[in-house]
């Protein structure tokens, strides 16, 4: 007569578990290699009293030659104020400079008169924190 009792149903809930862990192991590494990972190696400036800025709208590369890049376009000074000044909102924009260690600092100062031309008046410039 056993054999025609009939048995509860029962849900593993470990393979479950297992399966979920997969997929959220999966989302987790396919969101990671989303998030652009491309940079410019610099060797910046380093100062012993350096503080966090805000997170840059735009960041402005500065090399030793006086050559400025903005998101991996070379522009003059006349170029990166107008594309500064394209978006309208020049006065609210945020940029930091990030210049060689052995830049000039007339390479350093046309910058900066650039972005006053356009209208930034939020202008930060990037270091490397020396830990003492």
């Amino acid at each position: 007569m056993r054999y025609f009792e009939t048995r509860k149903a029962r849900i593993e809930i470990i393979p479950m578990i297992d399966i979920m862990f997969f997929l959220l192991i999966f989302f987790i590494m396919f969101t990671l290699h989303m998030i652009p990972s491309k940079g410019l190696a610099s060797s910046l400036a380093s100062s012993s009293s350096t503080t966090t800025l805000p997170h840059p709208q735009v960041i402005i590369n500065l090399n030793a030659q006086g050559l400025i890049e903005v998101d991996a376009h070379t522009l003059s000074p006349d170029q990166l104020t107008a594309y500064l000044q394209q978006s309208g909102h020049a006065r609210d924009t945020v940029v930091t400079i990030a210049g060689a260690r052995d830049t000039s600092l007339q390479h350093l100062m046309t910058v900066m008169d650039a972005c006053r031309h356009a209208g930034v008046t939020q202008i930060g410039l990037a270091a490397r924190e020396i830990h003492p």
